[in-house]
């Protein structure tokens, strides 16, 4: 989007058919076009209902819509209709991957079962995505992200002790599952392409977010504790946390290894403190926690956020002021490292997707597309005329 020349794509020559909608699903397929394979979301009549989400463009179309549809093409059938189905059968067989997102058993009253798709195409990887996956005695019930960040264990780690636990203004929990999900699709593709077949990759979201809990699962199990929230800090790693400063803005910093932590000491003016006993070794310093957070606190306290991070950075101890939408949009680092995308057209700038390959970098290609602006063209390819398209829309 930036203007360069296109470069080869990693993914050029994989066909993905989307049926999901909303998060979880879609943005398995987003990443996934963003690093050239061609997307086909197919979309009911009434499109996918985030088109209407959240900021509203000039236009009437949601402002995520134009995110997390880049790179992708609109097929609008209606999957209820049995000539919906068919068509969207036929372009199955024709395509490397399917993903899925709706609740477990829909694809199969749809006549869309993926077991009989992959006996009809062997090598067909079909990803499911659901709040608690194809198996299980909650495997029918609705999923959504929050719910799932609940089931999954996020949201009790969340927050300050004795408090109701926070949500972070994200669905954090789809973005995790489908991270998860096009993992195991690439993961998959490989497998295909030494053994030639395909195979199912499951998907809960609720397993995607305990797949983040570290060492929560050992702890309790060899411990008997269940970690809980612990605020701007994390349980059994000091220094790190928020501090506000002077001026009323919060710096994040870490100091948690041993040379970090004496770099920290010396910015703060007492180098000294390094070696007093008491917070030699992580183990010390989680044991005198309060007192050292209490002298760390005071230094920020003492001065405006701008000249603590200066002498942090100065010191190469990792910190940061928090950062939102503005402060990104203004900063070097942001704009060097390509950031901020803006597409050619004059659309709305979107993030940048990690990571960054050097060979075959990922790039927004367009901005997501008008509902069903690419149903004739794609149905084309199985025989189908204007007048069917028009049908098939109605």
């Amino acid at each position: 989007m930036s203007g360069e020349g296109v470069r080869a794509a990693a993914l050029s020559g994989v066909r993905v058919i989307e049926l999901g909608q909303l998060v979880a699903g879609p943005y398995a397929a987003t990443l996934l076009g963003y690093f050239g394979a061609e997307v086909i979301k197919v979309e009911a009549p009434s499109g996918d209902p985030i088109r209407g989400w959240r900021g509203i463009d000039g236009d009437g179309t949601s402002l995520w819509w134009r995110s997390l549809a880049r790179n992708k093409k609109s097929v609008a059938i209606d999957l209820r209709d049995e000539r919906g189905q068919d068509l969207v059968r036929q372009l199955i067989l024709k395509s490397d991957v399917l993903i899925e997102n709706f609740r477990p058993g829909t694809l199969e009253r749809w006549n869309l079962d993926p077991a009989v798709l992959q006996r009809q195409r062997p090598d067909l990887i079909v990803a499911r995505v659901s709040g608690y996956g194809q198996t299980g005695p909650r495997s029918a019930q609705p999923g959504y992200a929050s719910v799932c960040e609940a089931f999954g264990g996020l949201r009790h780690l969340t927050g300050v002790p004795g408090e109701p636990p926070v949500r972070s203004n994200l669905s954090l929990g789809d973005t995790l599952a489908g991270l998860h999900t096009a993992i195991g699709i690439l993961t998959a593709l490989v497998h295909r392409q030494r053994w030639g077949r395909g195979q199912l990759v499951d998907t809960a979201i609720y397993e995607a977010v305990f797949s983040c809990l570290e060492s929560v699962v050992p702890e309790y199990d060899r411990l008997g504790k269940a970690r809980g929230p612990s605020g701007s800090t994390i349980t059994g790693v000091v220094p790190t946390g928020t501090y506000e400063c002077a001026d009323g803005k919060r710096v994040v910093m870490g100091a948690n290894g041993e040379a970090v932590f004496r770099r920290l000491c010396e910015a703060m003016g007492v180098p000294a403190l390094a070696d007093d006993p008491r917070f030699i070794g992580n183990e010390a310093r989680v044991a005198n926690q309060a007192e050292l957070e209490a002298r760390i606190a005071a230094w920020f306290a003492a001065r405006p956020a701008s000249e603590a991070v200066v002498a942090l950075m100065d010191a190469k101890v990792p910190c940061s002021p928090i950062f939102d939408a503005a402060d990104m949009f203004a900063d070097p680092h942001y704009t060097a490292r390509g950031q901020i995308e803006r597409p050619v057209d004059g659309g709305p700038a979107v993030g940048a997707i990690a990571p960054k390959l050097s060979a075959t970098p990922g790039r927004t290609r367009h901005l997501g597309p008008e509902l069903g602006a690419d149903t004739a063209t794609v149905l084309s390819e199985l025989g189908v005329d204007d007048e069917r398209v028009a049908d098939l829309r109605a």
